[in-house]
């Protein structure tokens, strides 16, 4: 796919913003990515003002049923680090930011795909608390989170609100991790990192490296507010304390091609590996999780050979 394939229905200045074929062989590549300024300061300010009206309760709708995997802090949690998912699909504000139509369209190429849909957004807010146990995120990729989803192409957007260093604790890389072959996962890496032991997560990391002959470069990245990161799904990342003196706030944009669908993945119990959208999402018409699902899925970028399909 050449850069004119995703040009149609972006402005001039939106054309100018999505990466370059060098950029996109360095995604593919290194496994991350760095972008333009995507979100105008007024959009990022709104982005924050949406955040603070979501964590003083306000919802324009709530999930039917609550996933066994959801995330979602409440204040009763206390100061620890906040994880909030389908914040999208709650909160019309969050919402519309988060479709804006240049995120999927730089997604689209760099996972160099026709359609890219929202597969979760995740609200997050890391305390000013020196030492505090939950700001520190262990060495993981997502894919193993999405055992039941059948696409590769899949990747993430990290959103801040503000500038965002290492000081803050931002979001650090584990340079061109996404193409190791893996060794020693087993059923346990279904699990979500909060659930798992961080040094068992830094043993899989180093022993990945060894049996792929890789250093591990890691990469924090350094991001300017409006702009925002990317990676792969199998892009070993984490992130370190924030030792600011500020909050860290930001959202995870999880975004899926339009080829993925659900998958059993089957695991040593007998059960498939599940995800929360399987008990909310509609169902195919051979009864399977639609990961398609417009409501907690919606398309925010499709190519013009798709329009109306």
């Amino acid at each position: 796919m050449t850069t004119t394939d995703f040009d149609l229905h972006l402005t001039d200045e939106e054309k100018s913003l999505l990466p370059s074929d060098e950029d996109v062989a360095f995604y593919a590549e290194h496994g991350w990515y760095l972008s333009k300024k995507l979100f105008t300061d007024d959009e990022v300010d709104a982005l924050a003002a949406a955040t603070d009206r979501y964590y003083a309760g306000e919802r324009h709708r709530r999930l039917p049923v609550r996933p066994p995997k959801l995330a979602y802090w409440e204040p009763a949690k206390g100061a620890v680090q906040r994880h909030n998912d389908y914040v999208h699909h709650e909160h019309d504000g969050l919402g519309a930011l988060l479709r804006k139509r240049l995120i999927g369209a730089v997604a689209a190429r760099l996972a160099q795909a026709d359609e890219i849909r929202i597969f979760q957004s995740t609200l997050i807010f890391k305390p000013p608390i020196d030492g505090e146990p939950s700001n520190i995120v262990p060495w993981h990729f997502d894919k193993h989170y999405w055992a039941s989803s059948s696409s590769e192409r899949m990747l993430t957007a990290f959103i801040p609100f503000h500038d965002c260093g290492e000081e803050l604790g931002t979001i650090v890389m584990v340079d061109g991790s996404h193409r190791w072959a893996e060794v020693g996962a087993d059923d346990t890496v279904v699990r979500h990192f909060a659930d798992r032991d961080r040094n068992q997560l830094d043993d899989m990391l180093a022993r990945n490296a060894g049996h792929n002959n890789a250093e591990v470069r890691k990469i924090p990245m350094v991001i300017p507010k409006g702009h925002m990161s990317f990676h792969h799904c199998r892009t070993y990342h984490g992130s370190g304390a924030n030792v600011s003196g500020r909050p860290r706030q930001a959202i995870s944009l999880h975004l899926q091609d339009g080829d993925n669908s659900w998958r059993a993945y089957p695991l040593s119990t007998g059960e498939n590996a599940a995800y929360n959208h399987d008990v909310l999402v509609r169902r195919t018409d051979d009864g399977r999780p639609d990961y398609a699902d417009p409501e907690y899925c919606p398309v925010i970028w499709r190519h013009h050979a798709k329009q109306g399909g």
